[in-house]
């Protein structure tokens, strides 16, 4: 249906450009691999870590979602990314971060592909009944500072139905699956961030 080669590349440099004024993607980290983008921001994570810093990894090796579940991240296929965030609310008040991610990742599809995504509560952002993304939120109490929130991300870009396990090839999907062609993810990436970043400081800017 279209190459499985990779296509693109993230770029730092490129993707922190758009984001000088932004609290989200202030700081932009890209790997070439990592376990998982949140334990990456969680190890390196210190009582004066600023919020927006965004991590991506064009491979996650032990990427997760809810519960444990492990999420299947195709080299350069997707978006797999975390953002570090300090939003002034309780720990027992992460879903409404949960719920705030998903929403502005379904409002980004919709934006930039005219594709109208559902969300499957808590988590899941679908597509013709799909998934097509997911969040996993954790928080961590600190101290002497705002609590930690570690937002993890991950978007199926450019997977053929192939590039799934077989047993989720009847329940994942990806959005060149569903536009039946290539997408470019620096594109989508920085329509994403930009969505996060205003509707964060939106919906927390009181708590933030």
């Amino acid at each position: 249906m279209f190459p499985a080669e990779i296509l693109d590349r993230l770029g730092a440099d490129e993707l922190r450009a758009h984001f000088r004024n932004a609290v989200i993607g202030r700081e932009m980290v890209v790997l070439e691999q990592t376990g998982s983008t949140n334990d990456a921001i969680l190890q390196g994570a210190t009582a004066n870590s600023k919020e927006g810093l965004v991590l991506f990894a064009e491979r996650q090796t032990a990427g997760r979602g809810q519960r444990g579940r492990r999420w299947e991240s195709a080299a350069g296929k997707g978006l797999w990314f975390s953002i570090l965030l300090r939003p002034r609310i309780d720990i027992a008040s992460s879903p409404r971060l949960t719920a705030w991610a998903a929403e502005a990742i379904s409002g980004a599809i919709q934006q930039e592909f005219s594709i109208s995504p559902t969300i499957k509560l808590p988590n899941d952002v679908q597509i013709e009944g799909r998934k097509v993304a997911g969040v996993l939120v954790e928080m961590r109490a600190q101290e002497k500072a705002t609590h930690l929130a570690i937002v993890g991300i991950g978007v199926n870009v450019n997977q053929s139905c192939a590039d799934f396990p077989r047993e989720l090839q009847s329940r994942a999907i990806s959005l060149a699956m569903a536009l039946d062609r290539q997408v470019d993810r620096q594109k989508f990436a920085i329509a994403l961030l930009r969505n996060l970043d205003q509707t964060y400081r939106a919906q927390f800017a009181r708590d933030s």
